[in-house]
């Protein structure tokens, strides 16, 4: 049974999930590129030679993972749906980007994003995986006060 949470949860998951399927492919497609991953590599202590012969491996796996995030969050843009294995989705997705910046994204990939873009380097991720765990503590307190996706009810009356 619906809240007066249960709309507004799932609007704003929808409409964060689309800034994150965004600023997903824009890290993905455009920050994340052979010169970028070559730089981090040897920013990590490898060589030229060793990071130009391992990079392109780096990059073909670096991109999957993207594509696998970009999916996730545009699934998550059918939240409005009340569906709760979106919920799920949304939930484990925003787990796993949110994970970066503590340790799933080495610090010589930020690095290299600002030596080679600035501050407009990091930006897409900041946003995602800031916005993915804020997403996620979001979640996670309507989960715990209702007991149940998407700030819902049970349908059992209470006596």
């Amino acid at each position: 049974m619906p809240t007066p949470w249960t709309r507004r949860l799932q609007v704003l998951t929808a409409a964060a999930s689309a800034v994150f399927t965004a600023g997903t492919a824009l890290q993905n497609f455009v920050i994340i590129d052979l010169e970028m991953i070559e730089h981090s590599m040897c920013l990590a202590g490898l060589s030229a030679a060793e990071a130009a012969g391992a990079a392109p491996g780096l990059l073909a796996f670096l991109r999957g993972v993207g594509v696998a995030f970009i999916v996730g969050n545009a699934l998550a843009l059918l939240a409005p749906r009340g569906w709760a294995w979106v919920f799920w989705v949304v939930l484990a997705v925003n787990l796993g980007q949110a994970a970066g910046p503590f340790g799933m994204i080495p610090p010589e990939v930020y690095r290299a994003s600002l030596d080679l873009y600035g501050p407009a380097g990091i930006l897409p991720t900041a946003v995602t995986d800031g916005g993915a765990a804020i997403l996620v503590i979001v979640l996670l307190i309507s989960l715990a006060v209702f007991r149940r996706p998407w700030a819902c009810l049970s349908h059992k009356k209470e006596r």
